[in-house]
């Protein structure tokens, strides 16, 4: 059954993947066995001439057994959530990999610090709709808008995050295997939404330190980054 997700490729991405199948299994169970005992209810009371309607004040063991399983259940998931939540979101490992990705219609920039290691300076890196990543390194991006809200999306990572007008959202993700893998935007921005697509190349580490040496000897000079940014 997880054969229909995207195949996982980051180290946080199990975890996101069970509760995802846990939320699954329960709220898929709860439909099943609401719609049956619907359907068993209609067919055991239709309607029979012979049949007199009565009153009945129901059962008030039931209802509290099925108002305090609920609950606890929500409770658990939620306190299982936290912990996840906490992993992708307050967290900032140390890494020597910091990119910065501004989205704009229709188009994903990623820039990488040039020989000064500042990002926002001449001798950036600039690629567009394009990123490369080396495995087993955390990888950190500053995510910004030029114009509208956009959605920062790597399926494989399990990495989504709202790009915003005026903000600078930090987010990260730790690739564990190599590969091509798909940037999506995954919030509706304008007509051309559908054509803002990139791919993630995740290298040996080797080799994206080859692909690094190569890219920052062939740069152009980098445009001004504030203009990069886009209104504040």
């Amino acid at each position: 059954m997880s054969d229909w997700l995207p195949q996982v490729a980051s180290t946080y991405g199990p975890r996101i993947d069970n509760l995802f199948y846990i939320v699954l299994y329960l709220t898929g169970g709860s439909f099943i066995i609401t719609e049956a005992l619907l359907l068993y209810f209609a067919v055991r009371y239709r309607y029979r001439p012979d049949r007199r309607a009565h009153y009945t004040h129901g059962n008030s063991t039931l209802e509290v057994v099925w108002t305090i399983v609920p609950a606890v259940v929500l409770v658990i998931l939620t306190v299982m959530s936290k912990s996840a939540w906490d992993e992708v979101k307050h967290t900032w490992p140390e890494s020597d990999v910091n990119l910065v990705i501004t989205a704009s219609q229709f188009n994903w920039e990623v820039r990488y610090p040039g020989a000064d290691g500042k990002p926002d300076t001449a001798d950036d890196v600039i690629l567009n709709n394009e990123m490369h990543v080396p495995v087993g390194k955390p990888i950190r991006i500053q995510l910004r808008s030029k114009d509208v809200i956009h959605s920062f999306f790597l399926p494989n990572m399990r990495l989504k995050q709202d790009a915003v007008p005026g903000l600078t959202i930090p987010v990260w993700f730790e690739a564990t295997r190599t590969g091509d893998f798909e940037i999506a935007c995954a919030e509706l921005c304008g007509f051309g939404h559908y054509t803002m697509h990139g791919v993630l190349t995740v290298h040996s580490l080797e080799e994206y330190k080859t692909w690094l040496e190569e890219a920052m000897k062939s740069a152009a000079p980098a445009p001004d980054a504030a203009a990069s940014e886009g209104p504040a």
